[in-house]
């Protein structure tokens, strides 16, 4: 039909098809099996939890692998990857303005269950996602088309069955998202479709702020400079109330998941909202002095949400002043880190500073690793964290680099370890800035801690849990002791009476270690 009438564009304004628009269902880049729409198929016992697009709907689809166009208008589809968001969407607001710009502006929401995201997630970011997702689809009506597999086949398949000519995206930076994106943009346009992208997951797109002589940052602070100066746009408007989203394939849910026990924070555009008001109300005055005390809820607690786009951090830049310089570095931060991975693509495995991975003799000891990884080290602060990383699914940030620096200079173990044990329980989870955080305290990344900075796990938590709260919130073993004689048990008659481990190495000895194992590489 198209080689004999030629494609009938966006105005569809050849005579043969306007002739059709009340007649047979077609499908514009071909004829394929025509079809009644039919129910949803799938039952809530189908999917764990239920199809999230099928609970309290009546939704009606055409069976896979057929094509329904509706008065010969062509749809868009809206590719949800991190940015499970309606407010502050530049990427939706291309897609509903692409399908009305062709008629009635039905728009695909889509989120493809990537294999090669999912399964090395880990079960608190699989729970969390899925959460997510529950809550996206109940805020577009129980229309969020999820289907499982490679986005390479995936993606072209739903455009060509709903008919549509556009796939709109927000851009992704990251090695493996970059990659994926090229080669579905590819297959793509092998059907006439084009990908669309607009926006990113960052107030500033990893890339834009460079030096003079066009050459990328490798140190934060003129990068921050360089950052406001760039500055950023305003938040997105608001989406139409009325967007006509539609499922032109059957849902097939998100993915069985097994509760981690883990009591996670509510997900979604909502709940990121609630807390972020509830920060900006109460918290962000002090944050400067609470940020790194753990005992304190004194940090956002915005990650999660900002991982997963629930947010964008351009809608939280706008409300904040330059009172607010200490917040807005954090925010930075984020960015900083995604520049570099996005120039350093290699560097999710590779150290910065390659003689680290060349030279430097890193130890395998796995009852180490162990023990660290489960908080049984018989250091309180280190144990702490570990162990609110395994019962939360998140840490705080300043107890992050104490057990990094434990790992890599105490126990000598490289940082690509420790970063892997994170991504594995973190709801947070961001490859760019678990990544470059290991690398700043292994002292091998951008804007370094330099790696004769060796944190003292014991004087750390003396100097941000001064009263040892943090510690006996999260090691029931040192509960019978009062104040900050937690962090020293060994001080302490009947200390270990609870059955803590006593410490697994002498600080003071593998400091001076590590120290050496340092001037060795620097002589080449």
């Amino acid at each position: 039909m198209t080689e004999a009438f030629g494609n009938p564009g966006p105005h569809r304004s050849h005579v043969f098809f306007l002739e059709l628009i009340d007649g047979p269902q077609i499908h514009l880049g071909g004829i394929d099996e025509f079809t009644h729409a039919a129910p949803c198929a799938l039952s809530r016992a189908d999917h764990q939890g239920g199809c999230p697009n099928c609970i309290g709907a009546e939704v009606t689809r055409p069976a896979i692998g057929t094509a329904t166009t509706y008065g010969l208008c062509v749809p868009s589809v809206l590719w949800f990857r991190r940015d499970l968001r309606l407010l502050d969407n530049p990427a939706l607001l291309a897609a509903v303005e692409a399908a009305r710009a062709d008629g009635d502006g039905r728009v695909v929401p889509l989120f493809v269950i990537d294999p090669h995201l999912w399964e090395p997630a880990g079960p608190v970011r699989q729970e969390y996602l899925v959460d997510s997702l529950d809550h996206l689809g109940a805020a577009i009506g129980r229309q969020l088309l999820i289907v499982h597999g490679d986005p390479v086949d995936l993606v072209p398949h739903v455009a060509r069955t709903a008919g549509a000519d556009t796939v709109h995206i927000a851009a992704d930076y990251g090695p493996y998202g970059s990659a994926r994106d090229t080669a579905v943009q590819n297959a793509l346009e092998a059907i006439d479709v084009r990908l669309v992208r607009t926006g990113s997951s960052y107030a500033v797109a990893a890339g834009r702020v460079t030096k003079q002589d066009g050459t990328a940052y490798r140190v934060f602070t003129p990068f921050y400079r360089a950052w406001l100066s760039h500055g950023w746009r305003a938040p997105a408007a608001e989406p139409p109330g009325d967007i006509d989203w539609w499922m032109p394939l059957e849902c097939e849910g998100h993915p069985t998941v097994a509760s981690t026990g883990i009591d996670l924070p509510e997900a979604g555009e909502e709940a990121a909202w609630k807390r972020w008001a509830n920060f900006h109300a109460s918290g962000l005055s002090t944050y400067d002095e609470g940020r790194n005390r753990p005992d304190l809820d004194g940090t956002s607690a915005m990650s999660h949400h900002l991982k997963y786009g629930e947010i964008h951090p351009r809608s939280i830049l706008a409300e904040l002043t330059d009172a607010d310089d200490g917040f807005r570095r954090e925010i930075c931060w984020r960015e900083f880190y995604a520049d570099v991975l996005h120039q350093r693509p290699d560097s999710v495995r590779a150290s910065l500073d390659a003689r680290y991975d060349s030279s430097m003799r890193w130890v395998e000891d796995e009852e180490a690793f162990d023990a660290w990884a489960h908080g049984r080290t018989g250091f309180p602060f280190v144990d702490a964290g570990m162990r609110q990383l395994r019962a939360e699914g998140w840490m705080h940030n300043r107890v992050r680099m104490v057990v990094a620096s434990f790992l890599v200079k105490d126990l000598h173990q490289p940082w690509q370890r420790g970063a892997a044990e994170f991504m594995h329980w973190l709801r947070d989870g961001d490859v760019a800035s678990n990544t470059h955080g290991w690398q700043w305290t292994a002292g091998c990344g951008t804007d370094a801690s330099p790696f004769y900075r060796v944190f003292n796990p014991i004087s750390q938590g003396l100097k941000f849990d001064p009263q040892g709260d943090y510690v006996r919130r999260y090691i029931p073993e040192l509960r019978h002791l009062t104040g900050k004689t937690a962090h020293e048990p060994w001080d302490v008659l009947g200390g270990y009476d609870h059955g803590y481990p006593e410490p697994i190495v002498d600080h003071k000895a593998e400091r001076e270690v590590a120290l050496a194992d340092f001037a060795a590489i620097k002589k080449g």
